[in-house]
Parts: C-alpha cells; structure tokens; sequence
C-alpha cells in the first residue's frame, strides 16, 4: 500500500501499475520506493530461474550470512586500500590462500590481485606475457619493430582470449581440436610457436566440454623447447573453472605452480569459487614474472598504493564474500562439496548414456559438467534443440550449441553442475529428463529439424 493524499492506496490501484515500467527517458517526478521495488521486481518475473540455470559456471546460491555480509560491505571501494586498510588485507590474504592451493615454490614470491572476473585476470596474464616478451627481446638486442607477437592456444578457447588478442593486437594462434583431441593437442603445439610467441595458453576446464588440457605434458615440451632456444616460452594457465575446483578433489594432478615453466593462473571465483558473480583472481608464480611497467603506485585519496587490475573503483563485497567462503568452508568444506557435486553429475551422465540415444564427451570427469551429442544412429525424430526447448518449458536452462571450428557440424548439450545442485535436484532434473525424451518420442509436430544455430547459449 501507499498513501495518496492521507489514503492508503494498492500499488496495483495506482498510476504507475498503469505504466509500462521500462523508460526511454526519466520521469520529472519521483516515484515511491515501495512502488518502484514492487513494479522493478514484477517486471523481471519473465526470466528464467538462476537455480534452474544448467547453461553457466556462475554461482547462483549463496548463505544467507554471505549474503548479508555482502550486501553490508557494497559501499567499499576495493581500490581505496588506504581508506578501508582491512578490505585491503582481505584481498591480500585471498591471494596467499590461492597461491598455496596452486603448490606455489617456496623459493618463489607469488603476487596476483583480485578482478571482476576471469576475463580481465586473463587480459592482465596476456599483457603480462607481452610485456615480458618484448622486454627479453630488448635484453638479447633484437628489435621488436615490425614484429607481431603471437599467442598459442587451443581452438577451445573462451572468447575473451579472443577479445585479448584484438584489443593488444596479437595474432591468435589456434591449435585445432578434433575427435581424437578435444584438448589442446601437446604433441602440435610447437608447430605453432616462433620467436614472436608470447607464452601459450593451457586451459584447465574448456568451456565447450570441460575437458583438461595435458598441462604436465605441456610443460615438459616447453622445457625441451627451452633447452634449445634463446627465446623463452611460458605457460599460462586459464583455470576459469578448474584451477578452483581441482585442488580440493584432484591435488595431486600437477597443471600449477609445481611445473616449471607455468609463470601466471587465473581463474574465477563466481564459479566453482562458490561466490556470486563479479570476482575473478590472476597470480603471477613470482614478481618476475609481471613486469613492473604493468604496476601502478597511484595516490587515492590521500594514500598511495599499488595497482595492477584494469579497472578501478569497484565494490570490495566480492572480495569479501570470497573471503567469507575460504574462511567458512576451509579445504574440507570445498572438498565436501566439490565432491558430492561431481558425483551429482556422474549420476546424470550415468542416467543419460544408458538411454542409448547420446554419445557422452564428459561424464562428470575433470570438471562436473555433463556432454554429449546424439548419436547419428539414433533415430529419432527430434534433435537437441528440439530437447533444449522441452527442459525449459520445465523450467531448466540447458543449451544446444556446435563445437568450435573444425568440429562445428557436432551439435552437443551441456549440464554444468554447480554447487547448490544437490543430489534432490538432480534427482529431479533426471525425472524431467527421461519425460521429455519420452514427449519428445511421441510429438506430431518438430520445430527444429534444420536449425543449426547456437541455441540459448554463446561463448
């Protein structure tokens, strides 16, 4: 209810509720608070539910307490260490819980910062990777004049490696993937290296399946490159997914800071980091390896104080929701829960191949995603978006999409299995799943027999 003139009146009895809610300009007057939250949040019921949401990695649940503690800190600007010393310290010690679980040497300084996600911890690894590039070709007295650097990486790749190279003006080196290699072909990669390349990129987790690139493999080629070249090769790995999820249910798999030639991890922590969009980490094995031109002593606010992130002014809730999560779950915590997801998406990946109809690309390994593709003898009518269309009219997100270039006639579905997937849910997706296959068996009518787009779903 408002008041009107001294009446209460029903916020569906008034003006507004007669307006459309979207503006194309501002209003003169202001509107009450009480209208503004009722109307703003009716107008977002035509969404799906984030729960139901098996297309992202992001995290869509988080504590109540998180929450609260969140939402009490947004005012925080992360950038102002000098003004919020302890903000500062949160962030500082989320980096060293980090540089521990990614089994950084003790004969090394690791350094790294927070970001608003993955994709800027990428940029800020590629500059890093260019940067030294161009300084060690200083050091041997080449010239970089009219050089163009090169960056090596599979053609799995997220797409802000993309944006990277088109921003920084770096040639993308794609190694293809094919059938017998859904990751990054080691045994190729050298192929594509030269003098010009500034690192390459192993990827803990490709978006399209979530299949592990062989980082160990990886690394042992660099060293053999190494040993024979004046110019040095690094690694870089994008651990977007796996580089928080791998530690708690796989230690002793090496792909970080143990192998000598990986200098720099991202990753994000909105996804298996267990905290709501809008954080991401980039770490550097050592100093060294993060250029000093890249670090910025900017006077804020009456302080000085080092900066490497691209942006500046943001909310510290993120960063101190990451922290709540390291400091509430502890490595038991995160295990517990990283396992009991993964055998979440073992049990769906389990149900679905022994209908017969799909062949499975993942089952819950790596990562706790599940895909797979119909089999081209499985005579049905319908296809998978045909099967992407019937889990949402259930309510569940659940995309259709080709594979990258080379693979791009394979159609396959994907279900990332989370951390608030409980073994209740899945149950309940599971039941879902098998009646809309049988729905789908016994329909007159198909919409998608000649549909060969990206459906409800892009990287």
């Amino acid at each position: 209810m408002l008041k009107n003139n001294g009446q209460d009146v029903p916020v569906f009895g008034s003006l507004f509720a007669d307006e459309q809610v979207l503006l194309s300009k501002l209003r003169k007057e202001p509107v009450s608070a009480q209208v503004s939250y009722r109307l703003l949040k009716d107008q977002l019921i035509d969404e799906g539910d984030a729960r139901q949401n098996l297309a992202t990695f992001c995290q869509t649940y988080m504590e109540p307490e998180a929450s609260q503690l969140m939402g009490e800190t947004m005012e925080k600007n992360a950038i102002d260490k000098s003004e919020y010393p302890q903000t500062a310290k949160v962030e500082e010690s989320c980096v060293a819980i980090l540089a521990d679980l990614w089994q950084t040497p003790k004969e090394y300084k690791a350094i790294g910062t927070s970001t608003v996600g993955s994709s800027e911890a990428c940029m800020l690894a590629g500059m890093a990777m260019k940067f030294r590039w161009r300084n060690k070709r200083k050091e041997r007295g080449l010239s970089i004049e009219g050089r163009q650097p090169n960056l090596v990486i599979s053609s799995g790749y997220q797409v802000c490696w993309e944006k990277f190279c088109v921003y920084w003006d770096i040639e993308l080196r794609e190694v293809p993937m094919d059938k017998d290699h859904l990751s990054i072909d080691v045994d190729q990669v050298l192929d594509y290296v030269d003098e010009d390349t500034i690192g390459i990129v192993g990827i803990l987790g490709i978006t399209y399946t979530g299949k592990f690139d062989d980082i160990e493999k990886l690394d042992k080629k660099v060293t053999e490159y190494n040993a024979n070249h004046e110019h040095e090769l690094v690694i870089h790995v994008d651990g977007a997914s796996g580089a928080m999820f791998t530690p708690f249910v796989d230690p002793e798999l090496p792909w970080d800071f143990r192998l000598k030639n990986v200098v720099s991890i991202n990753t994000s922590g909105h996804k298996y980091g267990l905290v709501y969009p809008g954080i991401g980490w980039i770490l550097w094995k050592d100093e060294e390896y993060l250029p000093k031109e890249l670090i910025f002593e900017v006077s804020y606010l009456g302080g000085k104080m080092p900066t490497m992130a691209i942006n500046f002014s943001r909310s510290a809730s993120q960063i101190i929701g990451q922290y709540y999560n390291f400091y509430r779950f502890g490595y038991d915590g995160y295990r517990a829960i990283h396992e009991r997801t993964q055998m979440v998406a073992k049990e769906i990946a389990k149900t679905i191949e022994e209908t017969g109809l799909f062949e499975m690309y993942n089952k819950g390994e790596n990562i706790p995603i599940v895909c797979y593709a119909l089999k081209e003898d499985s005579k049905v009518k319908w296809n998978l978006y045909d099967l992407a269309d019937r889990l949402q009219m259930r309510g569940w997100q659940v995309p259709a999409y080709p594979l990258p270039k080379d693979l791009d006639e394979t159609i396959i579905q994907r279900i990332v299995c989370r951390g608030d997937l409980g073994k209740s849910r899945g149950i309940a997706f599971i039941d879902d799943f098998h009646q809309c296959l049988k729905e789908l068996n016994e329909a007159h009518i198909l919409f998608h027999e000649n549909r060969d787009d990206t459906y409800g779903f892009t990287h």
